[in-house]
């Protein structure tokens, strides 16, 4: 099993930041892509950043500039800061994981619980 904990979601007033993490652990032999979605009341989930092995990340035009994502591979940690926040900021915001269990075996998609970001004054 491969298991995700996220956590940093609070209630911010605009213009605040925030700090959210996600901690992947369990049975897991290498990873490959990390991201954080999000999803907000009534609204499918969408991407926000990711960021792939050896680095390289993509935004979602509404956060470009204001938000930035980074791993730490040695702790399999992914984090995303978030400055600038806006009230349609507001969601859910899911950590997603694709990691391979063992040498042999494919990538497969891991999701977080989930922590809920509210940014309201």
């Amino acid at each position: 099993q491969v298991q995700l904990v996220e956590s940093g979601g609070d209630l911010v007033q605009p213009g605040g930041s925030l700090r959210l993490s996600c901690a992947a652990s369990g049975n897991i032999f290498s990873i490959n892509d990390m991201g954080w979605y999000r999803q907000a009341p009534g609204k499918q989930r969408e991407l926000v950043a990711t960021v792939t092995g050896d680095g390289s990340t993509n935004y979602a035009d509404s956060v470009k500039g204001r938000f930035s994502i980074s791993r730490d591979n040695a702790k399999n940690t992914v984090y995303l800061q978030m400055n600038s926040l806006k009230p349609e900021d507001t969601a859910v915001y899911y950590c997603n994981v694709r990691a391979r269990r063992w040498s042999w075996s494919r990538f497969g998609d891991y999701w977080g619980q989930g922590t809920q970001v509210t940014v309201s004054s």
